[in-house]
């Protein structure tokens, strides 16, 4: 008889809370094929949530008793994403811990709230602040431009001033009339300054943040 390696075996996420994170943990889970129970007590997210997975549990209070009938205990890993209500999110973490689920995973709206969880067993995870590492470890490793598209006409990016322009005033630039961009801040020996002014100089290696359409910042990424 063939058995199969446990490793084959598909591990089964529970999602309890589906604000922004749990929204977007439950769509990457989902292009990768894993098994998701998910639970709301939001009729229309769950209406949502059933396009990823058959079991998608409306609850109308997240306690021991709705959460282990829906069988959530059965899961491999538990992710609470709800944040917002710090209470809440502290009981369901020790209800899921409780049950001896193997990995629970818990969103932390703050320090203290991460502290408490963490205690509980749960490995805490804090969004924003990842969010925030990952966009500047993404920021510090791109030494070419970054554009951020805000819509066709406005685009952000950031540029490094080259020699040509060392010792140069905005103004002796021209980069409004000449290019019609906006500078909204410079970064000048790692410190950003968001007060610039037409007289404000820049030097080698500044990195000037700038606004304006893609053609323009392209004619001013080459004359910079």
């Amino acid at each position: 008889m063939h058995h199969r390696h446990p490793k084959e075996k598909k591990l089964t996420y529970g999602i309890i809370g589906l604000g922004r994170f749990g929204t977007a943990l439950a769509l990457e889970l989902y292009k990768k094929g894993a098994e998701m129970i998910i639970v709301d007590s939001h009729p229309e997210r769950i209406r949502w949530a059933r396009e990823l997975t058959e079991n998608a549990y409306i609850v109308n209070s997240f306690d021991y008793a709705s959460l282990r009938k829906i069988g959530i205990q059965n899961c491999d890993i538990a992710v609470v994403c709800i944040g917002k209500h710090i209470d809440d999110s502290i009981m369901i973490t020790l209800d899921l811990v409780t049950m001896k689920i193997p990995q629970v995973f818990a969103k932390a709206q703050n320090d203290k709230h991460g502290i408490i969880l963490e205690k509980l067993g749960a490995h805490v995870v804090y969004p924003e602040r990842e969010m925030a590492l990952r966009l500047a470890s993404y920021l510090e490793n791109t030494r070419t431009l970054d554009y951020v598209r805000l819509s066709k006409k406005v685009n952000i990016t950031k540029v490094k001033v080259t020699e040509q322009s060392d010792n140069k005033t905005i103004l002796d630039l021209k980069i409004r009339n000449k290019f019609g961009c906006n500078i909204i801040a410079i970064e000048h020996n790692g410190k950003v300054y968001d007060v610039v002014t037409p007289d404000t100089k820049l030097f080698t290696d500044d990195i000037i943040y700038v606004t304006g359409s893609e053609d323009r910042l392209d004619k001013l990424i080459k004359a910079i």
